[in-house]
């Protein structure tokens, strides 16, 4: 039944249907997470993600979150709690307070929770017990860094100043996510301060910068080599952004709009919905209406069946464009070779 709320949430936009049923949705997805084992509390988390999100940040939305939140931080805590079901409160914790808080004091103390997750002293156990917690302390890290971006000046300043050297420690994690994150965190870390205005320089930063040219240059066999592709070039980005200020702009396309990544804070908030919503997520860019005004897209755009026979591209057309688009690079790849 979970898995099925969670494909439908995913992929409709269903908000006028739900709103009559909220209540009883919450209660259940109550009981699920306080009764449930493993794999039904994980499941339990998204939909009420998923829920949130199609709630929107009104009062429904923050209902919702004020009435399961106490709930989240408690299974999110529990060291025997099942790893898949803490990521997954884990998540829900940072996307709902994302979505829906409206006290700055609902803000902070998310904010505190997730941070006592990936820590350096949480991460730092054994490395059976870190292998195992990877994917936790990862989506606590992803939420502790998308609430930064919403933070306000005033606490934001607090953060800078005190907890982000917590994260140069995690770029030397057995966990090749878990350092790739921590190096876009920094990244964000860093963005946030150009913004504030703030000198992040401190007596480590030149250290800083050699940790992320060792990453994004490494070559280690004993990586898969996906894995080594991927942490080299997301390295090159950050530690390109840190020196010099440029960002490696992103184009997102979906149906007949297109938006721009052009930021780290911006990167971060994409990659949030797009892990919740999975496939989902270009419906959710053209329809839901919280998403939009997240990403500044505007009034969803409604078009007529003329207007959408006129978009579609034939399957010659496309063929005929990748031949030609193939045979540019193999030309260009050449050259360079």
């Amino acid at each position: 039944a979970l898995q099925s709320l969670r494909l439908a949430f995913s992929s409709k936009t269903l908000s006028e249907f739900l709103l009559e049923r909220r209540l009883t949705l919450t209660d259940s997805l109550e009981k699920c997470l306080k009764k449930g084992k493993g794999e039904e509390q994980a499941l339990a988390g998204t939909v009420l993600t998923l829920l949130c999100l199609q709630m929107g940040s009104g009062s429904q939305g923050e209902e919702v979150f004020r009435s399961l939140k106490p709930l989240l931080v408690s299974v999110l805590t529990d060291s025997t709690a099942s790893p898949s079901a803490r990521q997954s409160c884990a998540t829900a914790l940072g996307m709902c307070c994302y979505i829906a808080a409206a006290d700055l004091e609902d803000l902070i103390s998310c904010l505190s929770c997730l941070e006592g997750i990936f820590s350096p002293s949480s991460v730092g156990e054994g490395s059976s017990a870190s292998a195992q917690h990877g994917p936790l302390h990862c989506s606590a890290l992803q939420s502790w860094s998308l609430l930064l971006t919403i933070c306000p000046p005033s606490h934001l300043r607090s953060v800078l100043d005190n907890h982000w050297l917590q994260l140069p420690p995690l770029l030397s994690s057995s966990s090749v996510a878990l350092r790739i994150l921590a190096g876009e965190t920094i990244a964000l870390v860093f963005e946030l301060a150009q913004d504030l205005e703030e000198d992040l320089c401190h007596q480590d930063t030149e250290f800083l910068c050699a940790q992320l040219k060792v990453l994004a240059t490494e070559s280690n066999k004993y990586q898969a080599k996906t894995d080594r592709r991927k942490q080299r070039s997301i390295f090159r980005d950050i530690l390109r952004f840190i020196e010099s200020g440029e960002y490696q702009e992103e184009t997102i396309r979906f149906g007949l709009e297109c938006m721009y990544l052009d930021s780290w804070a911006r990167q971060r908030t994409y990659q949030a919905f797009k892990e919740v919503l999975g496939s989902g997520i270009h419906h959710h860019l053209q329809n839901n209406e919280l998403l939009r005004e997240i990403f500044d897209l505007g009034p969803p755009l409604v078009l007529d069946a003329a207007a959408l026979r006129a978009s579609k591209v034939s399957r010659f057309e496309k063929h005929l464009y990748n031949s030609a688009a193939c045979k540019a690079r193999t030309k260009a790849r050449s050259r360079v070779r």
